[in-house]
């Protein structure tokens, strides 16, 4: 199975080390799914990662820790879907967030794990289907769950 995490749930992982990723994490150490990732997905990460977070900030060693934690969990991915494919998928209401669509479908992923509200809302309104799931966290969970 193969997965694509947006920004937020990646900082979940390597950050804030929420126990709401748990079993995407064992799942992931167990070998039973791959983490895809694409240059444009990890720029942003190392981008936010020198956001403040609250009344902390990473230094840049931790920053750094961080994009090298990811890089070893990752299969990156250097190729782009064709233009085809992209104009097919559905077009999110942000469009930073569109990204994300794409590094699914270039990395044929089974699931994006997002909690982002506009990327789930496609997910709700199926205007356009996608070829792969996306859902929170949890609903990735319930799934393999069953």
């Amino acid at each position: 199975m193969r997965l694509v995490l947006d920004t937020n749930v990646w900082l979940d992982w390597l950050v804030f080390q929420d126990t709401g990723i748990a079993r995407i994490r064992q799942l992931q150490g167990a070998k039973r799914l791959e983490i895809c990732i694409d240059s444009v997905c990890e720029a942003e990460l190392q981008r936010v990662l020198a956001y403040p977070f609250g009344k902390r900030q990473l230094t840049g060693a931790e920053q750094a820790a961080a994009i090298a934690r990811c890089r070893r969990i990752v299969t990156r991915i250097d190729a782009v879907a064709p233009a085809g494919d992209r104009a097919r998928l559905p077009a999110c209401r942000d469009p930073d967030d569109q990204k994300f669509l794409e590094a699914a479908l270039a990395a044929h992923a089974d699931w994006l794990i997002t909690k982002d509200r506009a990327l789930l809302d496609l997910a709700r309104k199926k205007t356009r289907p996608v070829p792969f799931k996306i859902g929170t966290p949890d609903d990735f969970e319930d799934f393999v769950s069953v």
